[in-house]
């Protein structure tokens, strides 16, 4: 099977190194499979660049700037992404693209495809699978709609966008958009069920089959270090009991909410039950002017990940603080490192955390409960069992293999359908 997977970045950038992974499970699966990318920054043996000249180089380049300039002075300021998605480039004569016999669309912001450059894939005859990693598929741009359900009709009115109104740039962008997928048939995959769901609502969108298959995480990297070898490493006493917090936890904006945060610590460290001394708070960030109720160990930013997975190790729990629907990937790296996790009992997290059996889950936005979930774990004398539990989950649901074999059984089931 010759599967061709077409992304703006190899490794960089949203869903970057999900199809790196991807791509590289279903090669030792036995596939044929290369990824073309956009922008190629790393001597990947099996991705290739959308143009090996220096003139094709040039024209990427200027492609992606003018994306990226355009949506800039569309819309406020925001920390949510927005694709005016204008620009793009030609792939549908490319050699290795019409010999594949499955064309696998990522994520093509950024100046690679626009809508009438997908819809020109149709020509192909060939099955057309498309992943969501957000939401710029099917809204007139945003890539996080945040409760916003203009993208159930026509869009319109965006409040992201400096010039707001009915026939707004939102607007007309959702109507390039009708006219291309009106000529584009392909299959949907969602990368999470919010996503699934989001796109059921969608007016673009909302008629076509979607299949949830999740993002995977390289387990061989992402696996358990002995804790009390973990701590050593980051200089922290083998007998305390550590409590992770991800940098998510901290970011000023909408995507979290520090106070549900303080307020469980400042909780758990009240308790009669704990010894205040026994935790020490591991925080995935640099040192911030915050006080805390335990003493606290910054990590700053990490980029290796055999580091990363070493921290999670060190960890006696991972604490999550969102309140928000979405999931962090620090939820599956310290589940898949066999470090428990406590959140708030709300949106994909629930599909990650089995209470009591690999984390606790606690009712949304009750801090108490919060910092009760966290007690749990430090009196229970089940321990073991339950970072067993965390790690088997990984590997059963979210291991490069088993993930890639999803993948492949979804590219057969359309292959067969294909005209004989």
């Amino acid at each position: 099977m010759k599967i061709i997977h077409l992304n703006t970045y190899d490794g960089h950038g949203i869903g970057g190194a999900a199809v790196l992974r991807l791509n590289k499970s279903l090669k030792q699966l036995g596939a044929n499979s290369v990824a073309i990318c956009l922008h190629k920054f790393d001597a990947q043996p099996n991705v290739k660049a959308i143009s090996g000249t220096i003139l094709g180089r040039v024209k990427a380049t200027l492609s992606t700037f003018a994306e990226r300039y355009l949506s800039k002075a569309l819309v406020k300021r925001t920390k949510i992404g927005f694709s005016a998605q204008r620009f793009g480039c030609a792939v549908v004569q490319n050699p290795l693209i019409k010999n594949a016999d499955v064309i696998h669309i990522h994520w093509i912001n950024d100046g690679f495809l626009s809508p009438k450059f997908l819809a020109q894939l149709d020509e192909l005859e060939k099955p057309i699978v498309w992943t969501f990693y957000d939401s710029s598929a099917f809204t007139g741009g945003c890539h996080d709609h945040q409760g916003c359900e203009h993208y159930h009709k026509e869009c319109g009115l965006c409040p992201m966008l400096k010039i707001s109104g009915k026939n707004d740039f939102s607007h007309q962008t959702w109507l390039r958009k009708k006219k291309a997928y009106s000529e584009l048939n392909c299959h949907i995959v969602a990368s999470d069920n919010l996503i699934a769901g989001a796109v059921k609502l969608s007016s673009l969108m909302g008629f076509r089959e979607v299949t949830m298959i999740p993002n995977s995480i390289a387990t061989n990297v992402f696996k358990p270090y002995l804790k009390t070898e973990a701590k050593k490493v980051l200089k922290i006493s083998p007998d305390k009991f550590v409590v992770m917090i991800g940098s998510m936890s901290f970011q000023d904006d909408i995507f979290s909410d520090r106070s549900y945060l303080m307020e469980a610590l400042n909780d758990l460290a009240s308790r009669p039950g704990l010894d205040k001394g026994e935790i020490e708070l591991v925080v995935l960030r640099n040192k911030t002017n915050v006080e805390f109720p335990f003493k606290t160990t910054f990590l700053g930013e990490i980029s290796n990940d055999e580091h990363l997975a070493k921290c999670y190790s060190a960890a006696d729990i991972f604490l999550v603080s969102s309140v928000t629907e979405q999931l962090p990937n620090g939820v599956i790296e310290s589940l898949s490192c066999a470090t428990p996790v406590v959140a708030f009992k709300k949106g994909e997290v629930q599909q990650m955390i089995k209470h009591l059996e690999n984390g606790y889950l606690a009712e949304c936005g009750s801090t108490e409960d919060l910092a009760t979930g966290v007690e749990w774990l430090y009196h229970d004398e089940n321990t073991p069992d339950i970072q067993k539990e965390a790690r088997r989950m990984i590997l059963t649901e979210f291991s490069e293999p088993v993930i890639a074999e999803k993948h492949l059984l979804l590219y057969q089931s359309l292959i067969d359908l294909q005209p004989k």
